[in-house]
């Protein structure tokens, strides 16, 4: 079912998600010089019209176009943009308009295993881009869940903890290898060893679909077993980033502008249960870290929770919504009115224990905003089940729900139980709509005036979009100097799934004369979003370290004669494109192949040809393998004594283990002269 933390699906115009959070400002990304390879032809090589085909023939990192596509959660789309920018900070051209795909060398599609819907739209793009005849890369829940599935047999695999990983294997996919990570990310633990870790590091570079808003993963994985439920099969067992992690990156954000945080996971009450601290904790430092920040506009907002792993935290939760500087706003799904039905789905929580979340938080913060999901006609629902959760939504009148009709999922237990009937699943689905719409639960802001924060632009571009305390949607007008700014509005008009607010009297002047005071100290036109510079990037054990300017040519001189140097010792025959499935578990022991320090094993077959170019051209001479003569020697010995096994097998009496000794050292010796012989072998 679709992610109730994209709100903007509930737009005015649109309830296009993907179109309601379109970037509102471009992010500058560092093209880095190509290296310069000993004995390539430097024309030759500007020249080139193929990503993988040099002025010398072989592969350069950086001059393709990639096309990155999400789909899913909040957790997914964080992978997303990580992913675009780690290629972009390599000099990668990412393109993220649907419209131009077909531009792009690479697609890299980070699918959704929720609904089947979803992932049959992820198996047709994969086939539009074999059929246009693009590079394509798979990521994300529905490859992870399904690592043999047919529709991807044959691509380059990202699981959804090796995101980290995305540059190297679009370089792997360009020359035509196979290349497949789908480990769980490992962190260390106090006594010393391993524990699932939240995933890749938070301190990566990002490209941001909306440059105002940052969604920050808290955890990855869940502690439930839901029968419905294909994601636990991709994300697993719960794996929580550290709070000083999750804080520092928090820190990060806020100095580049940022205004809205996401918070997410697969269950954001379950945090920290496997390191024992508490999403209690991990708000409050969060909490404390934007108090210090100079930035006093920015606002923080709690993704999806569980029932059951926020009951004993309920008074504490509703402090921190109380906060000024979190939405009043959470998500909780119920799923079902139905406790039999509850227990079916392995929910571990009763509708008693959800209808206390929402009265405590409904009676502790005033006006918040309580989101909610219903699954009809899941394989055990009775009419007097499905009667049950009418009565809870009509006892609440949630102003955001999702209504979703039950999907079996491959693999998953609901998926063997007896489907009820579609007419009787669309009439359930049918009831729960129509009371829905039935109401507008905006109708008691007529009138008044409310402080918004905009971020976002409506999907039909004629408006901005702006969120109050609570987490509603304002349409507000569509003037540069309000996008990124918190101001006062009164309150026009009051739909389904929005309101219209008009600015208050002298904040649109006081907005433009803020913004222009800004515009004039930081060099930059009034209104408009400061693109942000990404420094050079070198990897050091899968950590990211930025060098100062005047320190990058030297680097990279250095990393030149680095890479020249470790491939000089290795042969210099060509390797044909071939498949290296890259599983966790997996040693590679091919000596075209060397393991890197992010964890991969990357074909070094194009390294081995560009070293032997400058080698060939200096009349340079691989060195003699002085092994050789010793073989030679013993095999000459080994030869000998065959044949002289061999005559004495004919003379009567001698013994059978003679002969069987003679055969044996023969075809040892003739080995070993051919080893010996060979070039390139030792």
């Amino acid at each position: 079912m679709p992610d109730i933390e994209d709100l903007a699906d509930h737009a005015a115009a649109d309830p296009d998600a993907a179109a309601a959070r379109r970037s509102l400002g471009s992010v500058a990304v560092k093209s880095f010089r190509r290296r310069a390879q000993p004995g390539a032809d430097e024309a030759g090589a500007d020249t080139a019209g193929s990503p993988d085909a040099a002025g010398d023939g072989h592969f350069l990192p950086g001059r393709a176009s990639v096309f990155v596509k999400t789909w899913g959660c909040g957790h997914n789309n964080s992978d997303g943009e990580y992913m675009a920018g780690l290629l972009a900070a390599e000099g990668y051209n990412v393109i993220l308009e649907h419209n131009r795909a077909d531009e792009a060398d690479v697609w890299v599609l980070n699918s959704c295993t929720v609904k089947g819907p979803s992932q049959q739209t992820f198996v047709n793009d994969i086939q539009r881009g074999r059929t246009a005849g693009k590079r394509v890369v798979v990521a994300g829940c529905v490859p992870q869940a399904s690592p043999s599935g047919e529709d991807w047999r044959g691509l380059s695999v990202i699981g959804v903890q090796q995101i980290d990983s995305v540059v190297a294997v679009v370089e792997e996919t360009l020359k035509g290898n196979m290349v497949r990570m789908m480990r769980d990310a490992k962190a260390a633990t106090p006594a010393g060893g391993k524990r699932k870790a939240g995933g890749a590091p938070l301190d990566l570079p990002k490209v941001r679909r909306n440059p105002f808003i940052e969604i920050i993963p808290i955890n990855t994985g869940c502690l439930n077993q839901c029968t419905y439920c294909k994601t636990k099969h991709a994300r697993g067992d719960l794996g929580s980033y550290t709070p000083e992690e999750i804080i520092a990156r928090v820190e990060s954000v806020l100095d580049e502008g940022v205004r809205e945080i996401w918070l997410t996971s697969e269950d954001t009450g379950a945090y920290g249960r496997d390191i024992g601290v508490t999403i209690v904790d991990l708000l409050w430092g969060i909490l404390a870290a934007m108090e210090r920040h100079p930035s006093k506009t920015a606002m923080l907002r709690v993704g999806m929770t569980n029932p059951p792993y926020i009951l004993e935290h309920l008074h504490e939760i509703a402090r921190v919504l109380n906060h000024p500087r979190v939405f009043a706003f959470l998500h909780v799904p119920v799923q079902s009115g139905s406790t039999r039905v509850l227990s079916d789905m392995r929910r571990l929580y009763t509708i008693e224990d959800f209808e206390r979340v929402v009265d405590v938080l409904r009676e502790n913060v005033p006006g918040v905003t309580i989101a909610t999901d219903v699954i009809c006609g899941f394989p055990t629902e009775t009419d007097q089940d499905f009667d049950e959760t009418m009565r809870v939504l009509e006892k609440y009148r949630f102003p955001v729900l999702h209504i979703s009709q039950f999907y079996p999922r491959p693999g998953t237990p609901a998926a063997r139980m007896k489907r009820l009937q579609s007419t009787v699943v669309k009439a359930r689905s049918r009831r729960a709509t129509t009371f829905f719409e039935s109401y507008t639960p905006y109708d008691a802001l007529l009138g008044s005036e409310q402080t918004v924060l905009v971020t976002e632009q409506s999907a039909d571009g004629e408006h901005y979009v702006g969120h109050n305390k609570p987490y509603h949607q304002i349409l507000v007008p569509k003037d540069p100097a309000l996008m990124g700014r918190t101001f006062r509005v009164r309150i026009t008009k009051c739909a389904k799934f929005y309101m219209r607010g008009e600015l208050v009297d002298g904040e649109l002047e006081r907005l433009r004369r803020e913004a222009q005071e800004e515009a004039a100290s930081a060099g930059g036109a009034a209104g408009a979003v400061l693109p942000q510079r990404i420094p050079k990037l070198v990897r050091i054990k899968r950590t990211v370290t930025t060098l100062p300017d005047g320190e990058r040519d030297g680097h990279d001189a250095a990393a030149a004669a680095e890479d020249a140097a470790s491939v000089a010792s290795r042969s210099a025959q060509p390797a044909p494109a071939a498949q290296i499935p890259l599983w966790a578990d997996e040693q590679h022991t091919d000596p075209e192949t060397q393991a890197r320090s992010d964890g991969a094993m990357l074909s070094l077959g194009s390294a081995a040809r560009r070293a032997a170019a400058p080698a060939s051209a200096a009349g340079g001479k691989v060195p003699p393998q002085t092994n050789n003569r010793i073989l030679l020697r013993i095999g000459a010995h080994a030869v000998a004594l065959g044949i002289a096994g061999a005559l004495a097998a004919n003379a009567s009496g001698t013994r059978w283990t003679l002969r069987l000794g003679a055969v044996v050292l023969g075809a040892l010796g003739t080995e070993l002269l051919l080893a010996a012989a060979a070039p390139g072998r030792t």
